[in-house]
């Protein structure tokens, strides 16, 4: 029932906002100036003028190229409640986002300018004293890729330093150093979004701190038919924001969710698929979780003490999703002696059912099944031949030691991890390529 009322509150919303909407269109052969973005033939250059000049309810037509912000800064800020609908031609006469690709792809020249922006930023949409969702923000058919900003090692694999395993490869691994690597979500917000948001059609790739990552005051949260693959730390952490913990919901069905990884080459923490976070509800269905480089699913937050009667009211769902080769398919609070437990998808009807309490449909994909040779098979055999060389130096007599045991200090050595794989960009075609690749599961192709 709390479902439906959330889908019939973002309904009314859209009607009501719908009564005085505007169609705004955006292209790279736009203008400027002069131009006032309401017909094709008047199209607006610039998105972020476009994203301004909105009102509530406006939606906004964009055309196949990639957008980067007013000034090439890297970055779009969203204000209002408003539609993002890429994939259209350059005449507006036909929508396809698989054919025509509407992007937000930086690269290195936007290091200096986009660094404190997610590629999509959701600003001033909060309001701490509303009862209900304000609005609706929607994001459909634009593709996001973080990788040509990020910084790797050389894609050479004859230097087992740069963690490239073979030629095929983009990149080598990606940098974990914070001094070298700008780090932000792909998607995110500014305080939360008392609204709701509609994430659709869209590719979330190579970002180095979360895929989709934002915080929910009250709404309905929808996120559906995208690929979200080779995102660092995780591809979607949605954190609620309501004191008790019942008017947001996230429904997320139909999405590919691959190569999540870790927070460092290390491996020892993060790289998380979905992680179901405190204070808001979720259902995941219809999904194809792979490859994730900690767990598919994270389950491992719970509120306790005087708040344990809003963690009981928490609803998680997990029905009807495919798995394959996960670290873990979903990860779980320790029972004892300090281990995450980790638990197969053909175990998942053992949970307790106040944790997952909708549990059926879950399976393990055939290693056979054809999608997975839609897969980068470079990519892929890489995963699945990950090494972690760990070597260790300790000269007792060295000078710097001889020197430190003079002064009474603890003499040291250094350590040495190289790993064969971490974080390499995923190739943009090839990912693009998961779209209605298993029928039924996963991302499907764009309506």
């Amino acid at each position: 029932m709390k479902t439906r009322n959330f889908f019939l509150a973002a309904l009314m919303s859209l009607l009501t906002l719908g009564a005085s909407a505007a169609t705004l269109y955006v292209s790279p052969n736009g203008a400027g100036r002069g131009a006032d973005g309401l017909s094709p033939q008047t199209a607006l250059k610039d998105l972020q003028k476009a994203c301004d000049k909105a009102q509530d309810g406006d939606i906004i037509k964009i055309a196949e190229g990639n957008y980067l912000g007013s000034q090439n800064a890297g970055y779009i800020e969203v204000r209002h409640w408003i539609t993002l609908e890429g994939g259209w031609n350059l005449d507006f006469t036909e929508r396809d986002p698989l054919k025509y690709i509407t992007k937000i792809e930086p690269t290195v020249e936007q290091r200096g300018t986009n660094g404190s922006k997610g590629l999509i930023t959701l600003s001033g949409l909060d309001d701490v004293m509303t009862q209900k969702p304000k609005g609706t923000v929607t994001i459909d058919g634009i593709m996001f890729n973080y990788g040509f900003e990020n910084a790797y090692k050389p894609n050479d694999p004859s230097d087992e330093r740069n963690g490239c395993p073979s030629k095929a490869f983009e990149t080598g691994r990606m940098l974990d150093d914070q001094s070298q690597q700008i780090s932000h979500q792909i998607i995110k917000s500014e305080q939360a979004v008392a609204g709701n948001v509609i994430i659709r059609n869209c590719l979330i790739a190579n970002s180095p701190y979360f895929g989709i990552q934002f915080n929910s005051r009250c709404g309905e949260i929808e996120i559906c038919n995208c690929v979200i693959i080779s995102n660092r730390y995780g591809g979607v952490r949605i954190d609620g924001w309501d004191k008790n913990g019942e008017k947001s919901h996230v429904n997320f069905h139909h999405n590919t969710v691959a190569f999540s990884w870790c927070r460092d080459k290390e491996m020892g923490d993060m790289g998380y698929g979905y992680e179901f976070m405190n204070k808001i509800n979720g259902d995941l269905h219809h999904n194809i979780f792979l490859c994730n480089n900690y767990a598919a699913i994270a389950r491992t937050r719970a509120l306790g003490g005087p708040d344990k009667v809003i963690e009981a009211k928490k609803v998680t769902n997990v029905y009807d999703n495919l798995f394959f080769m996960n670290a873990a398919d979903l990860q779980l609070p320790s029972k004892g002696g300090g281990m995450w437990t980790n638990v197969a998808c053909k175990d998942f009807e053992d949970v307790d059912e106040a944790i997952l309490p909708k549990v059926e449909g879950n399976r393990e994909i055939d290693a056979k099944d054809a999608f997975l040779k839609v897969l980068d098979q470079d990519y892929l055999k890489g995963f699945m031949n990950i090494k972690t060389i760990r070597s260790a130096q300790y000269d007792a007599n060295s000078a710097n030691n001889q020197f430190r045991e003079a002064f009474g200090m603890n003499k040291q050595g250094t350590e040495t991890i190289r790993v064969s794989m971490y974080g390499n960009r995923y190739n943009f075609q090839k990912a693009m390529n998961l779209f209605g690749a298993k029928q039924g599961y996963g991302a499907q192709l764009p309506k």
